[in-house]
């Protein structure tokens, strides 16, 4: 059993800046894939990126540049960094891990781009 807690969501201009951070319950070393999803209103959820157990990244080729996941297993916490950001990029943003064939969600945190 895993809890994931995001935080540090919330409103921006169009070309600024957000990091993401999302809590684990238990050392992020023991959970195979941790990755940022995200869910805009009226769209389904997509991948934003995964990090690996041993530390590879995959980023979605659209948020490439722009967005960064990295971790810090003392914290059992990963990040999510996100510049120059859009209005487009206005979802609410999900923390996921994943352990064997088990999926575990947090309960979202929302970011809006808007000026």
């Amino acid at each position: 059993q895993v809890q994931l807690v995001e935080s540090g969501g919330g409103l921006v201009q169009p070309g600024g800046s957000l990091r993401l951070s999302c809590v684990a319950s238990r050392s992020i070393l023991n959970i195979n894939t941790m990755g940022w999803y995200r869910q805009a209103p009226g769209k389904q959820r997509e991948l934003v990126a995964r990090i690996f157990s041993g530390g590879l990244t995959y980023h979605t080729n659209s948020m490439k540049g722009r967005f960064t996941i990295s971790r810090d297993h003392a914290k059992n916490t990963v990040y999510l960094q996100m510049n120059s950001l859009k209005p487009e990029d206005t979802a609410v943003y999900y923390c996921n891990g994943q352990i064997g064939a088990l999926e575990y969600w947090g309960q979202g945190t929302q970011v809006t781009v808007s000026s």
